[in-house]
């Protein structure tokens, strides 16, 4: 049986999607109550920033927005194949290296909080 490498792309869009899912519903709601000035003292900005500043706290948030990047990028790869782009194997090294680029800013971002 020939071996796949279909595991390595589904299995961050698998868990990207998950990500996304909720949290960003949870990321409006907090942005809403800040809008509205409803915010309880531990969401203030201080507060916050300490608990980004915390490493472990970055390595999860990066690993988010990995997730959440790599399941896009495998989404808009799908839908260019679907709309009859058939240059697979360009969409896809466009696509991934945009969401590794977009990953790779996060890290770089959140290293310098």
């Amino acid at each position: 049986m020939a071996k796949s490498n279909k595991p390595i792309v589904w299995g961050p869009f698998a868990a990207g999607g998950t990500v996304t899912a909720f949290v960003t519903p949870a990321l409006i709601v907090l942005t809403l109550l800040v809008a509205l000035g409803a915010t309880p003292e531990l969401l203030q900005y201080d507060a916050l920033l300490a608990f980004m500043r915390h490493g472990l706290v970055e390595v999860v948030a990066a690993g988010v927005v990995f997730v959440s990047l790599w399941s896009a990028a495998h989404r808009l790869r799908i839908t260019c194949y679907d709309l009859g782009v058939r240059a697979d194997t360009l969409v896809a090294t466009v696509v991934y290296a945009v969401a590794l680029a977009g990953t790779a800013a996060a890290i770089v971002y959140l290293s310098r909080l």
